[in-house]
């Protein structure tokens, strides 16, 4: 009786999964509940405070601030390289911890300390949003508000006593708001010097430890601690105003600022050609430096003579001694119509030793070209004495530094006791706009001295960047710097061939007081039109 009530159970019990099964799939498939609904979809401005307060923190800031621009193309850019940024930045960070680690081991009796893995994982950071900052200075301010959360794995071992204890990072989320700076901007690829780091407020940090396989940040306060005393030590060492500054390239070379003087004594020149018909020849000499925006010098002219004598001494400042070169050109004077050109030479000032005087006579050549045959005829000889004086080490280091104050350069030897040189650099001009056309140039005027920059075709905002330099014998605290807006036609006719855009007199009292001005100024005599110039007086 027994085994008949259990083969019956076990039919029972087929039967009744078997009833069940068919049941609850037709049940499935033909009924659906009355209390679940379509979700609605409702638009922002539709919704209650307390739903559009739990949705903020996921909101980009380019949507919450105006200032802040979208920046989905650069997210893009670091998802498709993050491959190979990750393992660069970890390449760089083990060369920076090395140092770092080795100079700290000895203080907490630590055999070693080494990454037995470093990696930052597969999920890039995201760019929430970008702010740019305008500014009169040469520099590039941004912030981006940037959200990290990773999955490195950062597996450091450390050895001590004989014993090893291996600690995981694991689960990193960072949250930060840096501010990054690009200055100076100089001509020369990547088009700025130094990158310049600081945090504007205290950064998001969560990440879990593990400790021979155990999770550290479990145990009850220790999280809260940790995650406060590493806010605390970022904030005290990048929290602005403190900064993390990165060189990219070197100062002197990228600025193309003054690294020496030459001297230059032109002496005498030999058996010169005759170029006028009635008479000798008139000859001077035009000296400059090659890479030099600035005007040539110019010897006197001695007149109906072929072995000329001037012993005339100049000064010419040195950019890059490696690449630069003294650019010697003889003309004939004449009194009506082009000078003509009586050869020319050039000496690289790499061939000078410094701190040396050394005297170079120099073959007039028609030009530089070594397979012209027209080289080989004899044009005469100049003889010139170059001395190359290099600034000190300290000169240098006070001149380049960039710092907030703007510590400028001493003036160059050479300059008159008492005086000084008075650097003027025009950056750009705003709305400068003529009735007839619009190609700019700037004229600069002081105690009867002119120079002018380069003139920009049909611009309403060009961008010179040029710097000029007056040597003066005393402190200009009662001239005026006169600025002038020009524009020339471009083509060839008596209509309208020149016109202001707008000018500007400048006090330069403020100049030698404060060292250096760098301002935007309004144009007299145009609508709109301002310019900007950046004044310093040095002195020796």
């Amino acid at each position: 009786m027994g085994f008949f009530s259990t083969i019956l159970g076990f039919c029972g019990f087929g039967i009744g999964i078997s009833i069940g099964l068919v049941a609850g799939y037709f049940l499935f498939i033909y009924f659906q509940p009355i209390d679940v609904q379509e979700p609605e979809i409702r638009p922002l401005v539709e919704q209650d405070s307390e739903t559009l307060q739990r949705m903020l923190p996921e909101i980009p800031l380019w949507v919450k601030n105006p200032d802040y621009d979208r920046v989905d193309w650069l997210n893009k850019f670091i998802d498709y390289m993050w491959p190979y940024l990750d393992k660069a930045i970890c390449r760089t960070a083990k060369n920076i911890a090395k140092p770092i680690i080795a100079e700290q081991i000895p203080k907490y009796k630590l055999e070693s300390v080494e990454f037995e893995v470093l990696t930052l994982g597969a999920l890039p950071p995201t760019f929430q949003g970008m702010k740019a900052y305008v500014t009169d200075e040469k520099e590039l301010i941004m912030e981006p508000s940037i959200k990290w959360a990773g999955n490195p794995n950062v597996t450091v071992a450390v050895k001590a006593f004989g014993l090893k204890a291996t600690v995981q990072v694991v689960d990193l989320q960072v949250f930060l708001s840096p501010r990054i700076t690009l200055k100076p901007l100089v001509p020369s690829f990547p088009c700025f010097a130094n990158i310049v780091v600081s945090l504007m407020e205290k950064p998001h940090i969560d990440f879990g430890l593990k400790l021979i396989g155990a999770d550290l940040m479990s145990i009850p306060g220790l999280y809260r601690f940790v995650q406060e005393l590493i806010k605390d030590q970022v904030a005290n060492m990048y929290l602005w105003p403190k900064t993390l500054e990165i060189p990219i390239l070197d100062p002197a070379k990228a600025l193309k600022r003054p690294v020496g003087i030459l001297h230059v004594k032109v002496l005498r020149a030999m058996n010169l050609k005759k170029k006028d018909l009635l008479g000798a020849s008139d000859p001077y000499v035009k000296l400059k430096l090659t890479e030099d925006k600035l005007p040539s010098k110019k010897t006197t002219v001695k007149h109906k003579n072929l072995n000329p004598e001037w012993n005339e001494e100049y000064n010419l400042v040195v950019k890059d001694p490696e690449s630069q070169a003294l650019e010697l050109h003889m003309y004939d004077w004449e009194q009506v119509g082009k000078h003509d050109k009586m050869g020319m030479n050039v000496i690289p000032l790499k061939d000078i030793p410094p701190e040396e005087t050394k005297v170079f006579t120099c073959d007039l050549l028609k030009n530089m070209d070594m397979n012209d045959a027209q080289n080989e005829k004899s044009r005469g000889q100049l003889v010139v004495e170059l001395t190359y004086k290099p600034f000190k080490e300290e000169e240098l280091s006070n001149g380049f530094e960039e710092t907030e104050s703007q510590t400028l350069q001493k003036a160059p030897e050479g300059t008159p006791a008492g005086g000084g040189l008075l650097v003027v650099i025009v950056h750009e001009a705003e709305d400068v706009e003529g009735k007839h056309h619009t190609n700019p140039f700037v004229r600069l005027l002081l105690r009867g001295e002119e120079k002018r920059t380069k003139r920009i075709k049909k611009n309403r905002d060009p961008r010179w960047e040029e710097e000029f330099q007056f040597m003066l014998e005393e402190p200009p605290t009662n001239d005026k710097l006169h600025v002038e807006v020009v524009s020339t036609s471009s083509r060839i006719g008596l209509l309208h061939p020149k016109e202001s855009l707008g000018y500007i007199d400048i006090s330069l009292a403020d100049v030698v007081s404060n060292k250096r001005i760098n301002e935007k100024y309004h144009l007299i005599d145009s609508r709109n039109g301002r310019i900007q110039i950046e004044m310093q007086w040095r002195t020796s």
